[in-house]
């Protein structure tokens, strides 16, 4: 009897055909180790992005921590709940397989398929990042793709990569916001320096939910909350949050100091929002001057048919967040395998969506970025009147690398 091989679901690919490595389950650090774990966190991440591979029995393809194992190429494999207590010691994750492995495993080489797009048919990229390395790791691609003209970052992977507890600090008074902010101005200075010329930065501003938010903090209380994807999160948290000014006005000022003129090559964008009435009123609680350009991210069906208003409120430009749209849109949790089937990301609903958002763009003028998975590329393009897509770094990777091979 051979090794025993345990079906799974891949929740985010590689190019390559197998990982092995030495299963790690204590929640930390393991270089070049597959972490097995229940679910993916926040709280996991010094341990997500030193393995070279993540073994989990929850979660969908499009959740926070997803996101990062897809811009940092790690892959992520599901497996039934039951199966996951004997998942220990050497294991080969078979990635053409859907499957791991209980030991070693042959390694067959395959031919990446011929892509249903390629760099060339699109107007601009933006690369979603979660640090540093991962502009290094783009503009190193060879031949460059010169479409990649903006990084896009979330405020949370600022936080996690430099062991930042946001809540703690924006709630114990201004001194520590402005700390924080300073903190967070560092890590974006430093990838600001990584960009060549013309290319940008965009941070997407803090969006962290409650069950998140209590997995990294230690010192305040968070709110316990029975929906928390619903809850208080995004821009309807960020008007609230008395202290979070002084952390963004500290953020804005050491930027500054540090870049002068280069400044401008970083902006911002607000998070889970509905109408313009909640980006007016953030705007007035940053404190942010007329000139001072703010864009949106678009992740629920309000905002989708708000975009024209968004735009006419001065919106500098628009992302659009399919990830939550999706679920929104379709009333299927993003993160639950259970429903994993009705989270269709071509559904006749969001694409429907997708083009209301794009088209009111182009009647105002205002620059509309839309995400997309690497496998649903191609469909967007076609579908789509737009060139302009989002997507994570090491997906771009895989289409310029089957692009030239």
């Amino acid at each position: 009897m051979g090794p025993r091989e345990v079906p799974g679901v891949l929740l985010v690919g590689t190019p390559a055909t197998t990982v092995h490595g030495t299963c790690n389950r204590s929640g930390r650090a393991g270089d070049g180790s597959v972490l097995v774990v229940e679910t993916l966190g926040p709280d996991l991440y010094d341990a997500i992005v030193t393995s070279t591979a993540v073994i989990c029995a929850r979660g969908g393809r499009t959740g926070h921590m997803q996101s990062l194992c897809r811009s940092r190429g790690i892959p992520v494999l599901r497996v039934a709940p039951e199966d996951l207590p004997d998942i220990d010691g050497e294991v080969t994750i078979r990635i053409d397989r859907h499957s791991v492995v209980l030991g070693t495993a042959d390694t067959l080489a395959t031919l990446p398929e011929p892509p249903a797009v390629t760099p060339d048919d699109l107007d601009s990229v933006c690369v979603v990042i979660a640090g540093a390395t991962d502009i290094q790791s783009t503009n190193a691609i060879t031949p460059r793709v010169e479409q990649v003209d903006t990084y896009f970052i979330r405020e949370e992977f600022v936080c996690l990569s430099a062991g930042l507890s946001p809540l703690d600090a924006l709630r114990s008074g201004e001194a520590e916001a402005e700390r924080y902010g300073t903190a967070i101005a560092a890590e974006l200075c430093t990838m600001v320096k990584e960009l060549l010329p013309g290319q940008r930065l965009v941070m997407r501003l803090l969006d962290l939910r409650s069950d998140d938010a209590a997995r990294i903090t230690t010192g305040v209380e968070v709110a316990d909350e029975p929906n928390p994807e619903l809850g208080m999160h995004g821009a309807r948290w960020l008007v609230e949050e008395p202290f979070y000014p002084h952390a963004f006005r500290a953020l804005r000022t050491h930027v500054t100091e540090r870049l002068g003129q280069d400044a401008t090559l970083l902006s911002f964008a607000v998070p889970f929002i509905n109408d313009p009435d909640e980006f007016l009123r953030l705007r007035r609680h940053l404190a942010l001057p007329d000139d001072t350009p703010l864009s949106v991210f678009v992740e629920t069906p309000a905002a989708v048919h708000h975009t024209g208003e968004f735009c006419a409120a001065g919106a500098s430009e628009i992302f659009v967040g399919t990830k939550d749209l999706i679920q929104f849109y379709l009333a299927a949790d993003r993160g639950n395998h259970l429903v994993a089937s009705a989270y269709q990301t071509r559904h006749p609903a969001v694409l429907a969506g997708l083009r209301f958002a794009v088209e009111s763009g182009l009647e105002t003028g205002t620059p509309v970025h839309v995400f997309a998975l690497g496998a649903d590329l191609g469909h967007y393009r076609e579908h789509l009147p737009t060139g302009h897509f989002m997507m994570c770094t090491a997906e771009l990777q895989a289409l310029a690398h089957n692009s030239h091979p």
